[in-house]
């Protein structure tokens, strides 16, 4: 989990918490959105931590759940002020249009903040997790367009942000990798960018939290090619764990356990069919080569 923790992992935790207590009444969505005097929705917003606490509202829920413990009193509104705290990224996103606001999905970020662990599939790029710059910016020109300079370093500084999950001195993010291998053939930005790129998801996939593996063109096609997609795993007390779907219109994010379990699923017959890690590294070896020699030629 990321030393610097986001509002939303706050929330998350303090949904966790209200959802156990309530459970331990015996009391229903609909029993405290009564004695609440307020919308059923309210309450399930709280408990996923999609909806920003007020501190009223918990000490009121508080009281109807019989809380009598100072220290769990005190943790509860704890968590309330930490939740309405800025994360770091909001800085990052000031000035941008709301379009890239939107497409960005704060929410992601701030999931990806608090994770334990995030599995991914890639059919089309390499993960923004480890792209490096000039392959980042070659992908954002291609899905966003023209766009102001200022715009494009903000969102290459929020890229890199989110990278230093990965190399957390301590408790680094989990991060399991499948890439598609056509991934590797297709040529983003230019050969000598793509030759550095894959020269990068070598060196990283060596590190002992990161795990990427090539899914061969000889496996033909499997459920995860539907489109991209991961899970993201939280510890324990966090709150759920979440799947998303990338698309054209951004993130998808899906709650419901049967949503996660189901991704769970389609990523473990990605991994069955990929190649070992060993052989997924000397292939994406192979393909810097062949990139590099083509930069050198001039072919690309």
């Amino acid at each position: 989990m990321a030393t610097s923790q986001s509002p939303l992992g706050s929330r998350r935790r303090l949904g966790a918490e209200l959802r156990r207590l309530r459970t331990r009444t015996g009391l229903t969505l609909d029993d405290v959105a009564v004695r609440m005097t307020c919308s059923t929705s309210k309450i399930s917003r709280l408990e996923t931590g999609k909806g920003i606490p007020k501190i009223p509202d918990v000490q009121e829920l508080i009281r109807i759940y019989g809380v009598s413990s100072d220290t769990e009193r005190e943790m509860l509104l704890r968590l309330v002020h930490d939740g309405r705290e800025h994360g770091w990224w909001e800085p990052l996103l000031e000035g941008l249009p709301h379009d890239l606001v939107v497409d960005l999905t704060v929410r992601h970020t701030a999931l990806e903040t608090e994770a334990l662990r995030v599995v991914a599939f890639e059919i089309v790029f390499v993960h923004g997790l480890l792209q490096t710059p000039d392959y980042a910016r070659a992908v954002l020109n291609a899905a966003r367009g023209a766009r102001e300079e200022e715009e494009f370093e903000q969102l290459l500084e929020l890229r890199r942000r989110r990278q230093e999950g990965l190399l957390r001195p301590e408790s680094p993010l989990l991060f399991s990798l499948v890439l598609d291998e056509s991934v590797l053939h297709r040529t983003v930005g230019s050969s000598a960018i793509m030759a550095d790129q894959l020269e990068h998801l070598s060196a990283m996939a060596r590190r002992p939290n990161i795990s990427v593996r090539i899914l061969p063109f000889s496996v033909g096609t499997r459920g995860g090619h539907g489109g991209p997609f991961g899970v993201m795993e939280f510890p324990p007390g966090a709150g759920s764990d979440v799947a998303y779907l990338e698309g054209h219109t951004g993130l998808t994010h899906l709650d419901a356990r049967s949503d996660v379990e189901n991704y769970r699923t389609i990523f473990g017959d990605l991994l069955i069919s990929s190649l070992t890690t060993d052989v997924s590294r000397a292939e994406i070896d192979r393909f810097r080569d062949i990139h590099r020699a083509r930069a050198k030629d001039g072919s690309a």
